[in-house]
């Protein structure tokens, strides 16, 4: 299949798979197994809906179509769920398996979750003898791992990179950054001569635009400490990390009185609606720019390490897919599974909606067809990373800990070292309640 037939889709169509992380189910879908492996009736699957889903609806039937043909008595429901309150919802199903169905879409980070919840089924066998997964990426792998199981496997993949205003850059005679302190000092010269520009839009709620800065420096959110994790985000690599990140905020950048209670999705509309200089914004962020002010006017590069030649790992993001453990029909369930993630599916999701492809030579077939996702691509293969697998996590993530942690030192009620001290002792206390 050719990438370059659709490409122009793309800017139209570009969506975050990374950051429709989760989704909701809905209250019923009749009918049900707990457990077992019929071979006929009907496979029942949710998926995210998509802001236009048309594109991902038309694959998806082809892979149905196909899929059933080689089925004969067997059905496939598909069901398009929206996104925004997914927990309780898909949690019920865990719970209730005459309701639920076999096949879930859900987001990488939910996987440590979902797995102590007992709603995943484990796959390792079935992954390890499917011949495509030998090409899936390392931290896509490790994203539907929990203890060395697999749970699902990948559909999509989604990361951050340096966005930069193309004329401001060459009005003041600046380069593309190559270092962070390059990407500070830029944002510096920009908020200085552009009056009312932030020179590098920065989020105190930010943490996933964040955290490129504490790996970089060589810091840690947490480590593993046997079947468990601990803090580590007070680390000292950690703690450079999070001051040459907190220190953007001000007067000389991005005030904290504007800035301390962005998020992610406000600092990318500063940048597209143009009131600054660059942001660290996703491949998923391609239609807010194509939309905005900036189009035209913007291209993007990795975001730069401490030193030349570095790219600072970013957060992979995405969506996996994974059988229930309660389905009634696990060999359908998976094979399906294979399907709607394997090459071919994840090669037409690019080419239709924008997904970066899990599978590594699929990936650079992609960044080859499409110049845009060219830095995506390198940040990728640069090495990613993903948060602690371990259910903990989304209680972390759900009381804001680094957010917090981030805005206590941007408004100037605790220095670095009081912030990422009181940050690890909220995250310890969570973790001594959660096995790894």
């Amino acid at each position: 299949m050719k990438f370059s037939a659709r490409a122009a889709a793309l800017t139209g169509a570009l969506l975050l798979a990374a950051s429709a992380a989760t989704a909701c189910a809905p209250a019923t879908s009749g009918g049900g197994g707990a457990g077992g492996d019929s071979r006929s009736g009907t496979v029942r699957v949710w998926l995210f809906r998509e802001v236009n889903n048309g594109p991902k609806e038309r694959i998806v039937e082809d892979v149905v179509r196909a899929f059933t043909k080689r089925h004969e008595g067997v059905e496939v429901d598909v069901r398009y769920i929206p996104v925004d309150s997914r927990a309780e919802r898909i949690r019920a199903a865990f719970n209730d398996p005459s309701s639920a169905p076999d096949l879930i879409e859900y987001g990488n980070t939910d996987t440590a979750g979902y797995v102590a919840d007992g709603g995943l089924a484990d796959i390792t066998g079935e992954f390890g003898a499917w011949d495509e997964a030998d090409d899936t990426d390392p931290t896509a792998r490790r994203s539907v791992t929990v203890d060395g199981k697999v749970y699902g496997a990948p559909l999509s993949v989604g990361v951050r990179a340096l966005y930069y205003r193309t004329d401001v850059f060459a009005d003041l005679g600046l380069e593309p950054p190559r270092t962070l302190a390059e990407v500070a000092a830029a944002a510096r010269r920009i908020a200085g001569e552009r009056p009312g520009m932030y020179g590098l839009a920065v989020g105190g709620a930010y943490t996933y635009g964040a955290l490129p800065f504490v790996w970089a420096h060589g810091g840690e959110v947490a480590e593993p400490e046997g079947d468990a994790y601990t803090a580590a985000i007070d680390s000292p690599a950690a703690r450079r990390g999070v001051e040459a990140y907190t220190d953007l905020f001000g007067e000389h950048n991005c005030p904290p009185a504007k800035c301390a209670g962005m998020g992610g999705n406000d600092t990318v509309q500063a940048f597209a609606s143009g009131r600054a200089g660059m942001v660290v914004g996703g491949d998923f962020s391609r239609r807010a720019m194509e939309d905005g002010a900036v189009r035209g006017k913007y291209a993007v590069v990795p975001l730069p390490g401490v030193r030349r030649g570095e790219i600072a790992p970013a957060f992979a993001g995405g969506n996996n897919l994974g059988v229930l453990r309660g389905s009634g029909h696990r060999t359908l369930a998976v094979e399906l599974m294979k399907s709607l993630a394997g090459k071919e599916t994840q090669r037409d999701l690019f080419e239709a909606m924008g997904f970066l492809p899990t599978f590594t030579d699929v990936r650079e077939e992609a960044a080859a067809s499409e110049p845009f996702f060219e830095p995506f691509v390198r940040t990728l293969e640069a090495g990613t990373r993903f948060v602690p697998a371990t259910p903990a996590w989304t209680g972390i993530d759900a009381s804001q800990v680094l957010p917090t942690m981030f805005q206590e030192i941007v408004s100037g009620r605790k220095d670095v070292a009081a912030a990422t001290r009181d940050a690890a002792a909220r995250m310890d206390e969570a973790f001594g309640g959660a096995a790894r």
